[in-house]
């Protein structure tokens, strides 16, 4: 695809965006930037950008963006849950922190379960309900986004990584599939992303040094 091909895409698709698409958006920057801040507000706001995706996701049949957000949607609840909980000196129980090596092998392991399911499982569906999948990909970026999500939850500063390398691989992924708005959308997380991890890094390596 030429330069000029990607700018008539660009222009043609940026026209075609709706209004649901630019809440979702919206609704995804203001989440991303109240988890950098480890505010509680991470979800509630991350819940409008998730639900509408869904919608969205179903309506394009992007079934695989789909399940990505129905899981965000689950995971924000229980990271809402816990990020909220106090023990009995009413301290919040959970704080950021680095992952030892026990973690890593978690989520590695997460990872790499995850993208195993769902490439095999979008191959086979991609034929009848699925046209506009594409499996190694659409499985990487829900890889790594199922694993970042569910680390975010943990306060566990690693979570980063795994939202660089799912906005990375999304930027492009939307953008062949028409999402011109969110494809800029991620491009824009991936800043943000940059950001968060070296702003929690900054935040656990003052917890440690307490």
């Amino acid at each position: 695809m030429s330069l000029q091909e990607i700018y008539e895409q660009f222009i043609t698709d940026i026209q075609q965006t709706t209004w649901l698409e630019y809440i979702a958006v919206l609704s995804g920057i203001i989440s991303v930037w109240f988890s950098r801040k480890e505010n509680i507000l991470v979800y509630p706001t991350g819940l409008i950008n998730t639900i509408v995706y869904i919608y969205l996701s179903i309506k394009g049949s992007l079934f695989g963006e789909a399940s990505v957000n129905f899981y965000y949607t689950v995971m924000s609840i229980y990271g809402w849950m816990l990020w909220a909980k106090r023990n009995e000196q009413h301290e919040h129980i959970v704080h950021i922190s680095f992952s030892d090596k026990k973690w890593w092998g978690y989520q590695l392991s997460f990872f790499a379960a995850f993208y195993i399911a769902i490439f095999f499982s979008l191959t086979y569906l991609k034929k009848d309900f699925a046209p506009g999948a594409i499996p190694w990909a659409d499985a990487f970026a829900s890889a790594t986004a199922f694993t970042g999500m569910w680390l975010m939850t943990k306060k566990k500063v690693e979570s980063w990584y795994w939202w660089i390398a799912t906005n990375i691989a999304s930027i492009p992924l939307y953008f062949v599939k028409h999402y011109v708005f969110t494809s800029v959308y991620y491009l824009i997380l991936l800043v943000m992303a940059v950001f968060g991890l070296l702003e929690w890094m900054r935040r656990a390596k003052k917890t440690v040094s307490f």
